[in-house]
């Protein structure tokens, strides 16, 4: 039976984006509802309790839009608080798990490093999962702070000096351990494919984890059931927590299409 309820996604900001662009490269018929937290951005320095309770309000948000599915599309969130998605009443998919499986399947020397906020790397879910599938890797995670601010100020270009100074800097102990694969583990990172590669040089795989969870969502859609089936291509709205002047402009960049600014909303989700 097709179900023709939007796919929700959120984030912390402008990070999740990246996993839209890549379900609607694998799912274009499927609706979107998008949240955008830009009022509280960035979640990765923030406390775990205060990211637990971020997540739980962007949720609830997403659920009063009669979404069928939610996606954290923030690796701060899907490493320390997915368990409060336990009692969603519809599926939860979270991007760390499925990035995990794709890097333990394509590394070849079995050395893979884990770009991510500083939250992120302190609960080591990247390398958990990844020994599940794969114990004798060797997995090293590095908190690279400043990559969500260069984003989010819309400074991502490989040809920036600023960007790829940055990005080397950070990835100097990355190309010293010598791993073959390296997950970018926030949402925000993909934005920056082009510089890191650049640093990394020809070799290393990089893991964009937006791929990886897009595409099980379709495996889950089909086995279940619940594609929206409809002839024409999926409906996105967008919706943020601060002002949308500024979402609209780099949000276009990072989906590769214009957004109309009537599909962009800012709320309060105090009212919900």
């Amino acid at each position: 039976m097709a179900d023709k309820r939007a796919i929700g996604v959120f984030d912390s900001g402008l990070g999740g984006l990246t996993v839209v662009k890549e379900l609607c490269q694998v799912l274009p018929k499927e609706d979107i509802v998008y949240f955008g937290d830009t009022g509280r951005v960035p979640y990765g320095t923030k406390s775990i309790d205060t990211i637990k309770k971020y997540a739980a309000e962007d949720e609830r948000f997403l659920l009063s839009k009669d979404v069928k599915l939610i996606i954290a599309a923030c690796g701060t969130v899907s490493s320390v608080a997915s368990s409060i998605a336990e009692d969603l009443p519809v599926p939860y998919f979270e991007v760390v798990s499925h990035a995990a499986r794709a890097a333990a399947e394509i590394t070849k020397n079995k050395k893979i490093a884990v770009l991510g906020t500083a939250a992120t790397v302190k609960t080591g879910k990247h390398a958990e999962y990844i020994k599940r599938l794969l114990p004798d890797a060797d997995v090293k995670a590095y908190a690279c702070t400043l990559f969500v601010p260069l984003v989010e100020e819309g400074w991502y270009s490989a040809e920036d000096a600023v960007v790829l100074e940055t990005v080397r800097r950070y990835l100097q102990p990355v190309i010293s351990f010598g791993a073959d694969t390296v997950i970018l583990g926030c949402t925000h990172y993909p934005v920056l494919t082009e510089a890191i590669a650049k640093v990394l040089g020809e070799g290393v795989t990089l893991i964009n984890a937006g791929t990886a969870t897009s595409c099980a969502v379709l495996r889950y859609l089909e086995e279940n059931s619940l594609l929206n089936e409809t002839e024409t291509e999926g409906e996105h709205r967008f919706y943020v927590s601060d002002k949308p002047d500024s979402f609209r402009s780099i949000a276009s960049v990072l989906l590769g299409e214009e957004i109309d600014e009537n599909k962009i909303e800012q709320v309060d989700l105090n009212s919900l």
